[in-house]
């Protein structure tokens, strides 16, 4: 870690700078800010203690100068008692925190402490992004609000470990993504993640979807057939809605988790496996332990360690990356050149609340790649739930073939000028007319 010291009192300086060489650290003095200043054009700093009152250029100046030049480096301000309000105000600007003079010297070291420690989970948070980058497409997970940063710098150290992680959210806010990500940063990467959702399937299937069966075990069970378990060996087993396994297998997966070992439906030979579980819910499981509907042991098996997710409503400020990344995904798929989505538009996507979150968010841009007539998305384009209901059922083909339609009835099949309405070539109206079997009404 290199840390410029910046302090026009040359005791102050020299003590700061022989504690903290004793301490490991690479330490660069300077005397004032405008040599500071220099400095940082030359050398890049981790950390850059200076002090509030300076000649010439104060504290303040010189920390804004320094984050041009460098906007990764870390302040801490120091500051007599009579300026703390101006301490204060650096912080507002940028500043991680502010020490008093005298500078007590273990509050500094806890402090460079912290710091240091926020530097690492951002470097291993980038090095995840890339070795995902190259794996998976880390690109749809926008991370720019303080409470999705706060997700991803826990993944990298979520996956070091084998615990059982619990991941809570509502619907649509990318719980399995966040499950996927988790594995790929993981020593299981090279191994299956195996998806299953508990809802998706009947009472009467889940068990054998996870366990699997021996041929003849169950009417119709005419073969073997390997469980999701077995699947997962050695790699990540993901149970989305958790809430909705049913009693009768949570008392199966308890035992699993406590023995590492179950036996296929029809069988009562165990079967060994090294499964790492990550299990996410949108449900209150302390109210269904209440209800008598979830089991308090599994829980505390599965709660070892809980990532929560917030709604989009809680993190507006990835709304604006997350339309623009589905704009870049979904225009190549609507044959249309589409610079990106209007001032006002954005300000509606802005406005909403939206209670299907990311998910339905997706829905409304690809909606409106379709609407779009021009080569951008206009507030016109966006067509809110609240406003149109179906919307949410719909995918992006039935929204497209049925405004073509809706288009060429409109300009009576003349195909050049529905083109032109919709913003495409007449080849690409023709291709779609055909993909679509959109037929001309008798």
């Amino acid at each position: 870690m290199h840390i410029l010291i910046c302090d026009d009192e040359e005791s102050q300086r020299n003590l700061l700078c022989g504690f903290l060489k004793n301490r490991g650290y690479t330490v660069t003095p300077a005397g004032s800010g405008r040599e500071a200043i220099e400095l940082a054009k030359r050398l890049a700093f981790d950390l850059a203690i200076l002090d509030l009152k300076m000649p010439e250029i104060d504290g303040i100046e010189t920390m804004q100068k320094i984050k041009e030049i460098d906007p990764q480096c870390y302040f801490i301000i120091l500051t007599g008692f009579s300026t703390v309000e101006s301490a204060v105000k650096a912080m507002k600007l940028g500043a991680y925190d502010y020490l008093n003079k005298p500078v007590n010297l273990d509050e500094l070291e806890i402090l460079i402490n912290r710091i240091q420690n926020e530097i690492i989970t951002h470097q291993e948070v980038e090095e995840l992004k890339e070795e995902i980058r190259e794996r998976f497409d880390f690109e749809s997970f926008v991370a720019e609000s303080p409470k999705m940063k706060e997700v991803v710098g826990l993944i990298p150290r979520v996956a070091r470990t084998d615990s059982p992680v619990l991941i809570l959210g509502e619907s649509g806010t990318g719980k399995e993504l966040i499950a996927r990500l988790i594995h790929e940063a993981s020593p299981r990467k090279n191994n299956r993640f195996v998806p299953i959702s508990c809802a998706a399937l009947p009472e009467t299937l889940i068990e054998s979807e996870l366990f699997g069966y021996e041929r003849g075990a169950f009417s119709g069970a005419e073969k073997r057939k390997l469980g999701k378990f077995e699947l997962a060996d050695s790699g990540t087993l993901f149970l989305d809605e958790i809430g909705d396994l049913p009693l009768t297998v949570q008392v199966k997966l308890l035992r699993v988790l406590q023995e590492f070992s179950f036996e296929r439906l029809g069988s009562n030979l165990p079967i060994k496996v090294d499964v790492r579980l990550i299990c996410a819910t949108n449900q209150d499981l302390k109210k269904k332990i209440s209800e008598k509907t979830f089991r308090e042991d599994l829980y505390y098996r599965l709660n070892v360690i809980t990532i929560e997710l917030p709604p989009l409503r809680e993190r507006k400020e990835d709304i604006k990356p997350l339309a623009e990344f589905f704009i870049k995904k979904y225009t190549p798929k609507v044959g249309k050149k589409i610079n990106g989505i209007s001032r006002e538009a954005m300000n509606r996507l802005m406005r909403y609340d939206w209670p299907g979150n990311v998910r339905e968010l997706e829905n409304v841009i690809q909606r409106a790649l379709v609407l779009s007539r021009g080569e951008w998305i206009e507030s016109r384009d966006i067509t809110l739930p609240a406003e149109e209901k179906e919307l949410s059922g719909e995918s992006l083909a039935e929204i497209e073939r049925e405004h073509i339609k809706k288009i060429l009835k409109k300009v009576n099949w003349n195909l050049s000028l529905a083109a032109q309405t919709l913003g495409i070539h007449r080849n690409t109206l023709r291709m779609k007319i055909n993909e679509y079997g959109i037929e001309k009404e008798k």
